[in-house]
């Protein structure tokens, strides 16, 4: 990705090397995988499940001073995201206005083992979340390294997964988070796993619609990266995830699709880019 040249995001809150207290729970890869398969396979949200480890592991100790807003200059990682994200609001601004609707930023929070959001305590195990309450991207860089071992190299498959959780975001300021949530509550198990599916699915779409207009009008993609955030996307399906711990791909325990369909989504956002080509939901309903 020609990514060097570009804009540094200021919407950035660097926590890195902050403690939250003692006996905080570091998970390597192999636990990673293993953590998001049980949920997967319990019908809950792996990053509720980690939150209940991390309480365990005495996480409740007292938090440092909140950090104050600035843009990271002391690794490569770090000034990668900051491009990555100030990218995404380029973007996103544009398209927003084609609206006629203003695009609201969100903050990306880079933290070390553990970090205390607006939705609770989570590890670094979790992997890269969006937290809706306080419309902020939170992220272990260490995560990059957890993605190549899940056979998912390459810039664009950083940067897929940065543009996946803004996808978040702009479900949050369109309203559609809110909508599936409430539907998620009146509806059964199978319900609720079905549509955190589509909430998934949709924010693919929308990293790819952003990867489209980014490299239209920045020329921001090289050679392969396309097919690098494809195999990010593959890597990632909740049924090669089970297979790769020994388990059974159970569709109906699914909660962020399967490799095909996030293949599918991630191809449809980057070849349209178009907002309205994204909408998961009438298209399995049709």
């Amino acid at each position: 990705m020609r990514w060097r040249r570009g804009r540094r995001s200021s919407n950035i809150e660097d926590r890195r090397g902050m403690r939250l207290g003692r006996g905080g729970v570091k998970l390597g890869g192999g636990t990673l995988i293993i953590v998001m398969v049980v949920g997967l396979l319990m019908g809950q949200d792996p990053l509720q499940l980690l939150g209940m480890l991390a309480g365990e592991g005495g996480l409740s100790g007292t938090s440092s001073p909140a950090p104050r807003r600035q843009a990271p200059q002391n690794n490569e990682d770090a000034d990668f995201v900051s491009v990555i994200l100030a990218d995404t609001e380029d973007t996103w601004n544009q398209l927003f206005a084609s609206l006629g609707q203003k695009y609201h930023p969100a903050t990306l929070v880079m933290f070390t083992d553990q970090v205390q959001s607006a939705c609770g305590m989570n590890t670094a195990a979790t992997g890269p979340f969006y937290c809706p309450p306080d419309r902020k991207v939170y992220i272990d860089l260490g995560f990059f390294h957890e993605l190549k071992n899940l056979g998912a190299p390459g810039d664009f498959a950083r940067a897929y997964v940065l543009g996946h959780e803004i996808g978040h975001h702009i479900q949050n300021l369109l309203g559609t988070a809110d909508k599936v949530h409430r539907a998620q509550q009146r509806g059964g198990k199978a319900q609720a796993n079905a549509l955190s599916v589509l909430l998934e699915l949709q924010a693919d779409c929308y990293a790819g619609v952003w990867a489209h207009h980014a490299n239209m009008q920045r020329n921001l993609l090289e050679a392969g990266d396309v097919e690098e955030g494809l195999n990010a996307a593959a890597s990632i399906g909740d049924d090669r995830l089970l297979r790769k711990a020994g388990r059974r791909a159970s569709p109906e325990s699914f909660t962020h699709g399967s490799s095909q369909q996030r293949v599918y989504w991630l191809r449809k956002g980057l070849q349209t880019g178009e907002i309205n080509s994204c909408n998961t939901f009438a298209a399995t309903s049709s």
